[in-house]
């Protein structure tokens, strides 16, 4: 079956949703009756040349103003709803998950009396599945632009799509809705229909170092590494900054030049992230509060030598904050 018809019927599964999509098919009518221009072009251009000339002498920096004028800010228009979107609803759905006290027993509560008991379980799974088919369709929608205009203006928008991080594999609420699967799967509750629905995500390690897996289908697998790139050790108390590049929360406050008393919200805008380089990327980092869980429960013994270790430094830090903020009161 062919990507298009597969996404359209998938769509129409979320419908009762009303989910922001990718106009796939539209945006292939868009580039179907530009290959049609494209193929006009070429033979005119043949007939009048002496010499024949193959696709590969068509320039790189071709421009089509019918494609540029609609293709782009379509596409750019669908991917900042489709990203918005997800990221609201994994937010409020892990904001349920992780709920305690009356708040929890509530929803707990209100799901057993609508019938709708396992309702996060299946959120979640069609979160994570809305998510990756539109990826995937953002992606043969570009790789086809490129191919049809013999150029990689379809690869630039994709990086360019990456630095306004509405690349939507990026956003960290995929993380967390992948680690909150392997949670509700390890526990006992639902841990059957858990089981069954998640089966495609898993927590990995090679050679000691782990990553999350998730696999939805037999053409795609994502894999989100979990090795911090600057103490080169498993994450702890992690966070993801709004580039994605996932940090231990201390690691990130220090490349920050910051104190954990300030928080990553104090970093100054022109601090980069250590990995990509970009500004302005501490101020929106997420706390990735179901991965902790995940790594604390798979990696006891680990998780318990880094608190450890922290604490004293915490301690430390917190200490100097409090004598500073004294000093400054007392005019010393």
């Amino acid at each position: 079956m062919k990507f298009c018809k597969k996404y359209q019927e998938y769509m129409q599964t979320q419908a009762q949703k009303k989910l922001p999509a990718v106009g796939f098919k539209n945006l292939k009518k868009i580039l179907k009756r530009c290959r049609t221009d494209t193929i006009l072009s070429q033979n005119s251009h043949r007939s009048q040349s002496s010499s024949p000339h193959s696709s590969s002498d068509i320039s790189h920096d071709h421009h089509c103003p019918v494609c540029d004028g609609t293709f782009f800010p379509s596409l750019l228009k669908e991917m900042s709803a489709v990203v918005g979107c997800f990221n609201d609803r994994a937010r409020k759905l892990l904001d349920v998950h992780l709920a305690t006290g009356f708040r929890k027993y509530f929803a707990w509560c209100r799901d057993r009396l609508q019938g709708n008991h396992g309702g996060l379980v299946r959120e979640g799974k069609d979160l994570v599945g809305y998510a990756i088919f539109n990826a995937i369709a953002m992606r043969k929608i570009l790789k086809k632009y490129d191919k049809i205009h013999y150029c990689k203006q379809g690869q630039a928008f994709r990086s360019q799509v990456q630095s306004m991080h509405l690349e939507i594999l990026q956003s960290p609420w995929l993380c967390e809705l992948i680690a909150f699967h392997i949670n509700l799967r390890e526990t006992n509750v639902d841990s059957r229909k858990a089981s069954e629905l998640f089966e495609g995500c898993s927590l990995v390690f090679n050679d000691g170092k782990p990553s999350l897996s998730c696999e939805l289908s037999d053409t795609f697998k994502l894999e989100i590494d979990l090795t911090c790139s600057i103490c080169l050790d498993t994450v702890f108390d992690s966070v993801s900054l709004t580039c994605g590049h996932i940090f231990c929360y201390m690691c990130a406050c220090k490349s920050g030049s910051i104190t954990i008393v300030d928080g990553l919200e104090a970093a100054d805008p022109t601090s980069k992230c250590p990995l990509c380089r970009e500004a302005g990327v501490y101020e929106g980092a997420l706390h990735l509060d179901e991965l902790n869980i995940l790594l604390k429960r798979r990696c006891p013994e680990y998780w318990e030598e880094r608190l450890k270790n922290e604490r004293v430094e915490r301690i430390r830090q917190a200490k100097e904050h409090w004598e500073s903020q004294s000093r400054a009161f007392l005019g010393i």
